[in-house]
């Protein structure tokens, strides 16, 4: 029953994740395009969604061309509005207005000035006869209140419908920033009479150093020096690695492995931000390889983590039964952080969109839970045998792994705790400047144990000392004392037979797999 439950939600997850694989390959990457956007009615107005993203002021520069020409704007691109015939035919062919919708661009701190006095239990956006009389408005416009630092913002565009036509267009124009800040676009609508209305269009988001969102931007820098960082270690691992050759271990293999689909990872989000930010279009191909590299790179770091703390080629040479159970956590892990790290990255070109849905974000975090649980667990058991078998120096490296891991768990956690507080108090995304902080913190953590763990056991002539040996003299030169417990011996209790523990996260599991490796 267990086994058919176990391969029913592998099944469930591949199909998710060749479903997502089909829907990502037929997104289209432009930035901020509109295909029949809907409007969703508000209160007493109906409002269509055109994008967040933090944006520097324009600082223009002389004699500079291409795309970090220092220009800042929104530019609106080919923007046409398509309503229904029903509301068309309304109005007669001879009518100079027959519909009116409004683009409405805001500063986040500004988002007051959009919007009146509460009518019929919320707030109204549209200017009614009443509300006119109060704010001083236009009826049937959206009620606008110029901002302390510049009157012309929130800025505003309006767009007419004429006779009983069904389309209308809104010219090209760019619109100047020249305040750093987080800005908003809504297209609204308030008669009624356009229910049905529809958006299609692009608007291009450009900042002084070119495409890329206020909140992203950083990021084409920080993945270029990780990069380097990459190319550091991997250049100090290879070097130790083809020096001793002959005494490498399998586990120094796998941080070979490791170590090359970090360096892939963090190279192709360099040039992924790189070409986002020079043709304002993210590169879905090297979006997903980016994503796909680090999810592997990740499930693979954490698997190697849990079998060497199980002792794995140290003080046992299989998992044996454990073998099985290793191998499902890890293929779950990939498959729920690579459906969620999709979701998250892939096609995102807004600075308030890829926020991942609950129930995408939980599986990773209770399978991460279960990892490290494990991991602790193994570790415990480890160093205990160790201490048992005298074994000094693989003891001294268990511990230093130990504290290891321990210092990174503790800093997960109380980073875990700024970035609640972070996103709580910043509903709005004003801290958009320092929001990248959040994302490269956990590189740089992983990059900074993955260093660790690479000087502990880094490749050298000692590096067979650590590994198991089938002998009786598997101890180091200076623990050569018969351990108290051999003079104890109970040759009764070797013939009990011994009871198989199913505990998912034991390491005594002696399953006929253990016997047959």
């Amino acid at each position: 029953m267990s086994s058919s439950l176990t391969t029913m939600q592998l099944t469930v997850f591949l199909l998710l994740y060749i479903v997502l694989i089909f829907h990502i390959g037929r997104t289209d990457g432009s930035i901020h395009e509109y295909k029949k956007g809907k409007f969703i009615e508000n209160g007493n107005s109906y409002l269509f969604y055109g994008g967040s993203e933090g944006m520097h002021k324009s600082v223009p520069k002389e004699n500079t061309y291409g795309v970090a020409n220092g220009r800042s704007y929104i530019g609106f691109d080919g923007i046409k509005f398509t309503r229904t015939q029903e509301s068309a035919s309304r109005h007669t062919e001879y009518e100079s207005s027959s519909g009116l919708v409004q683009a409405i661009i805001f500063e986040a701190s500004d988002r007051d000035k959009i919007g009146g006095s509460v009518y019929g239990g919320q707030i109204a956006i549209c200017c009614t006869a009443d509300l006119a009389k109060v704010e001083g408005c236009k009826q049937g416009e959206v009620i606008r209140r110029p901002s302390s630092e510049d009157a012309d913002w929130p800025f505003q565009i309006s767009v007419h419908f004429h006779g009983d036509s069904v389309e209308t267009s809104m010219q090209a124009e760019k619109v100047n920033i020249s305040r750093t800040g987080m800005y908003n676009l809504y297209f609204i609508f308030c008669d009624p009479q356009l229910k049905g209305l529809v958006v299609d269009g692009t608007t291009r988001w450009k900042n002084p150093s070119g495409y890329l969102p206020g909140r992203m931007a950083p990021l084409e820098t920080f993945y270029g020096l990780m990069s380097l960082a990459y190319l550091m270690l991997g250049v100090a691992w290879i070097s130790q690695y083809v020096r001793y050759w002959k005494d490498i271990l399998a586990l120094q293999n796998y941080l070979t492995i490791i170590i090359a689909l970090g360096m892939f990872e963090v190279v192709l989000w360099f040039f992924e931000y790189a070409n986002f930010n020079t043709t304002g279009k993210r590169p879905m191909g090297i979006t997903f390889w980016a994503v796909t590299f680090g999810t592997f790179k990740k499930t693979l770091s954490r698997v190697l983590i849990l079998v060497v703390s199980m002792g794995y080629g140290v003080v046992r040479p299989t998992l044996g039964g454990l073998t099985s159970k290793v191998i499902l956590l890890g293929a779950t892990y990939f498959l729920a952080a690579e459906v969620l790290d999709i979701f998250e990255h892939v096609g995102t070109i807004s600075d308030l969109s890829g926020r991942a849905r609950l129930f995408l974000v939980l599986p990773v975090a209770i399978l991460d839970a279960i990892f490290i649980l494990w991991i602790f667990r193994a570790l415990a058991k480890t160093v205990e045998k160790l201490q048992v078998r005298r074994m000094g120096a693989k003891l001294e490296l268990y511990k230093n792994f130990t504290n290891a891991l321990a210092i990174s768990v503790i800093i997960s956690v109380a980073w875990i705790g700024y970035e609640l507080y972070f996103k709580a108090t910043d509903g709005f995304g004003e801290q958009w400047q320092h929001a990248w902080i959040i994302s490269s913190f956990w590189n740089i953590l992983t990059f900074a144990l993955l260093c660790v763990i690479c000087v502990l056991w880094a490749p050298s002539q000692n590096s067979t000392r650590y590994a198991y040996s089938e002998d009786g003299e598997n101890f180091d030169d200076d623990d050569t004392l018969p351990l108290k417990s051999s003079t104890n011996f109970e040759p009764e209790k070797a013939k009990e037979k011994k009871v198989v523990n199913t505990d998912v996260f034991s390491l005594d599991d002696e399953t006929e797999e253990d016997k047959r490796e």
